[in-house]
């Protein structure tokens, strides 16, 4: 049976995932079989499993960390917001509704028997488990019926680890505040601390570290400090998002969508030097892009009604008759299109006009659209001429179903199920599909990069011989992680609360 060790958090984005991921890492390393586990998650950023089932993309980078096959066991319950007081449920991979925030506070208590049968499916396969906490466990308003923080804790008797963020300032308030907060019973389950995302010169905190330790009668367990480690970021408080435009060979602007989903999707293009992806809210970042990326959003109607409102529309319009290369991913690919009907109230009933880019319709669907799939780009015309032929693979979520009209179809992709199909679209210099990690393929990131360089009448070489293997570059990144936060934390000390005797 697996021993468990949890990671809490003194707030939101203090690195808890990193933090997880680097131990899976680390115990991967030293032999032993390790599996991530998220109760509760909250993302716009998820995953489509090979059984078609819809988790947090966290706990898939944690899976990747660990060398494991991501299971929807490792995150049960997944919460996709649609706005500022609800949110779309998912449980066991699969959509249960959408809920308001009351609403969901009720019902979280029946959930506790799923987030079991989840958490003693991983027990069985696995030698350790390490839980991932949300938020943070000194939430008054949130403690009744907790399924996430101390609650998780004391149903698998898990020892924590405290984890405060240094780098935004008040660390030691953070800690010392959240274990004011806490029961007595839980103080006890606090076995130690990680003060995460430090800059500068470690021996200055000791007097700090010090204070803490006989303060709370607790254990620092390591400085971690602030990691150049390029990882899959999490939802919308990601760094990632506010990337600027920075001096390349090629700008690849990504429209910042208020409700942006699976931003992921360009990380393979932002690793290649002589590549600038960033992030534009406004018409005039647009202006010298080489190519505009529309991407997933969970409001698709909505959002473009903010794109529209706040004239970023009409830019993406005129520079796509100037001929730059817009290319739409789910939800961006339904904003490209004639008219988005929606006819059961999924989003907001009636039917909206689209930006009139691409020869295609949606019509919003009761029934979720969830599956893997892998596919070629067809023999197509226009400024990405070079995609033709080209294979992908990557994974379609989305609640539409979009027919062209016409024959300008964009690709060929195959199911898990084998079942073959055309998708996508395009039109001159226009793109759109629903598949989600498009870029990832190593053939079909240089192709673009081809294919933007001769539009640009730029040397593609240039760009070529900084490409790297995506795979081999990721696990690279989760060695670096690993090996830092080995250097940087009590290692034995994390063992012996580790295999201890449960709490």
């Amino acid at each position: 049976m697996a021993k468990t060790i949890m990671i809490q958090g003194t707030m939101s984005n203090v690195g808890k995932s990193l933090i997880v991921a680097g131990l899976c890492r680390i115990f991967k390393q030293d032999g032993y079989s390790v599996a991530p586990f998220k109760s509760q998650n909250m993302a716009l950023n998820s995953y489509i499993t090979e059984e078609g089932l819809e988790m947090g993309r966290a706990q898939v980078m944690q899976c990747e960390a660990a060398g494991i096959k991501p299971s929807v066991n490792m995150n049960p319950i997944l919460l996709k917001p649609t706005n500022d007081m609800g949110s779309q449920v998912i449980v066991n991979g699969t959509p249960i509704g959408n809920f308001l925030a009351k609403e969901y506070f009720e019902k979280k208590k029946s959930l506790f028997t799923e987030i079991r049968k989840a958490y003693h499916e991983l027990k069985k396969q696995y030698d350790i488990i390490v839980i991932e906490g949300a938020g943070s466990p000194a939430e008054i308003n949130l403690k009744q019926n907790d399924i996430v923080n101390m609650g998780i804790a004391k149903l698998f008797k898990a020892p924590v680890i405290l984890v405060g963020d240094i780098d935004r300032g008040g660390v030691f308030a953070q800690i010392v505040g959240t274990m004011a907060l806490l029961e007595p019973s839980e103080q006890k389950r606090v076995k130690g601390f990680i003060i995460n995302k430090f800059r500068g010169d470690v021996n200055l905190l000791q007097p700090g570290i010090t204070f803490l330790e006989q303060k709370c009668n607790n254990k620092v367990l390591g400085v971690v400090p602030y990691m150049n480690v390029d990882i899959e970021d999490e939802d919308s408080i990601a760094e990632r998002l506010h990337n600027k435009k920075r001096k390349a060979l090629l700008y690849i602007a990504v429209v910042r969508l208020p409700h942006i989903s699976n931003f992921t999707d360009f990380n393979r293009l932002d690793v290649i030097e002589g590549v600038s992806v960033y992030y534009a809210d406004k018409a005039e970042q647009l202006e010298h892009a080489d190519m505009i990326i529309l991407p997933g959003t969970k409001n698709t109607i909505e959002d473009l009604l903010f794109i529209r409102q706040r004239g970023i529309e009409s830019a993406i319009k005129k520079l796509a008759n100037k001929g730059v290369v817009i290319f739409g991913i789910c939800g961006g690919y339904q904003m490209m299109g004639e008219s988005i009907t929606d006819k059961y109230g999924v989003e907001k009933m009636g039917t909206i006009e689209g930006m009139g880019l691409l020869p295609v319709v949606t019509t919003f669907q009761k029934q979720k659209t969830m599956t893997r799939v892998r596919g070629k780009f067809l023999n197509i015309c226009g400024d990405l001429q070079e995609l033709s032929e080209k294979p992908f693979y990557g994974y379609e979520i989305h609640m539409g179903e979009t027919k062209v009209i016409g024959e300008q179809y964009f690709c060929e992709i195959i199911s898990y199920d084998n079942t073959i199909k055309k998708q996508g679209a395009y039109r001159r210099n226009c793109y759109g599909t629903y598949v989600h990690g498009i870029f990832d393929e190593e053939k079909t990131a240089k192709a673009l990069l081809i294919a933007l360089c001769r539009k640009k009448d730029t040397d593609s070489e240039k760009l070529l011989c900084h490409t790297v293997n995506w795979e081999d570059y990721k696990q690279r990144q989760y060695d670096i992680l690993a090996e830092t936060m080995r250097k940087n934390l009590d290692m034995d000390a994390i063992y012996d609360i580790l295999m201890s005797k449960s709490c």
